[in-house]
């Protein structure tokens, strides 16, 4: 908890002060004390209190005015709210390797596919970008609420070279920072790293099937945002079983390795490429993320229907004065009312 206003804590020394005043007032009084006969006398003409029943109502009265104290200051509670100015830049890989038809039809295919409903299913407001990569990484859409303009990006994918999977995480924190400009931009050396635990409401999610070929280390692409307080989730897709690579020839780009509709016995040497899980975990626990295994179709909705769960949450300072008062109010005033009513005068005994 924070205080908006912490100088005005000082209100608090109010109590303190008013019970040295109650003890002197005390004081005084009892040496202005008047000498009587009978002690028993004085005890008969005034109405029965125990002792506690004279100290709570000061209790409850002076708990009062310290959250009254507290409440002067403006104090703030962090906590969980929803986040409806969340970006999520979704990185798919298109590299060959997604031609795998370990996942039938293809990687490629059922990818796509799972794209398509993250983006449909969505609530209405949440801006998402689209971030291709194989060899190199591009951004295809910025953070958007146009959801017919990311799944004709996705419609439009195909596949090429290489993996690069590192490019494509420093891709997506520079289309963040376009719309956050609380998020700088790679070139731009910060002056202190980012904590984890205070993160910016936008996260990135990388889908790839293979590790890193070419470019910036993925580790180190991920410090890179872990400093900008993004956090970045992971998917490894795809099996480890050896299969054909198949692809349409609508899935194939210009620097795709393959060429439309035939089948080749399986990536490098005669089998896919692996997921470099390690690193993937590795990106996932520097920022703050998570890493996800999907191995079919099944899995991978699975993960993707999940993942808003894991970032629509931010954490935000939010105002509690309103309590402080009421606490405040309610002691304070069941404080006078046993008062008064435990220091009623007795009802008049009706006479003989």
């Amino acid at each position: 908890m924070s205080f908006s206003w912490p100088w005005a804590l000082t209100a608090l020394l109010a109590v303190p002060l008013l019970l040295a005043i109650r003890w002197w007032f005390n004081r005084r009084r009892k040496r202005a004390a008047v000498t009587v006969s009978s002690v028993a006398l004085i005890r008969a003409a005034l109405p029965g209190r125990t002792s506690w029943r004279r100290r709570i109502p000061v209790f409850l009265f002076l708990a009062g005015l310290l959250a009254l104290g507290g409440a002067l200051a403006r104090p703030q509670a962090s906590v969980s709210v929803p986040s409806n100015s969340t970006s999520v830049l979704l990185a798919i890989d298109v590299s060959g390797s997604m031609c795998a038809t370990d996942i039938e039809p293809n990687r490629f295919t059922v990818a796509t596919e799972a794209a398509k409903q993250f983006v449909q299913r969505q609530e209405d407001g949440t801006r998402i970008g689209l971030v291709a990569f194989s060899g190199i990484a591009g951004l295809l859409v910025a953070p958007t609420t146009d959801k017919d303009a990311l799944l004709d990006a996705i419609g439009t994918l195909r596949t090429a070279r290489g993996t690069a999977i590192g490019q494509a995480i420093l891709t997506s924190i520079d289309a963040i920072a376009e719309s956050n400009p609380r998020v700088a931009k790679t070139g731009v050396e910060l002056d202190a790293p980012g904590q984890l635990g205070d993160y910016e409401p936008d996260t990135i999610v990388v889908l790839t099937d293979g590790s890193n070929t070419t470019g910036v280390d993925p580790v180190t692409a991920a410090q890179q945002a872990a400093a900008r307080r993004l956090r970045v989730f992971t998917i490894g897709f795809g099996t480890t079983e050896p299969a054909p690579m198949v692809c349409t020839a609508d899935q194939i780009g210009g620097d795709s390795p393959f060429g439309g509709g035939r089948g080749w016995g399986g990536g490098r040497g005669g089998r896919n490429m692996e997921i470099d899980e390690e690193a993937l975990t590795q990106v996932a626990d520097t920022t703050g993320g998570r890493y996800f295994r999907a191995e079919d179709a099944d899995q991978l909705a699975d993960v993707l229907t999940d993942l808003p769960r894991e970032f629509t949450l931010r954490k935000q300072e939010v105002e509690i004065t309103f309590w402080f008062v009421l606490a405040a109010s309610v002691l304070v005033l069941t404080g006078v009312g046993l008062s008064l009513w435990w220091n009623r005068a007795p009802a008049p005994r009706p006479r003989k």
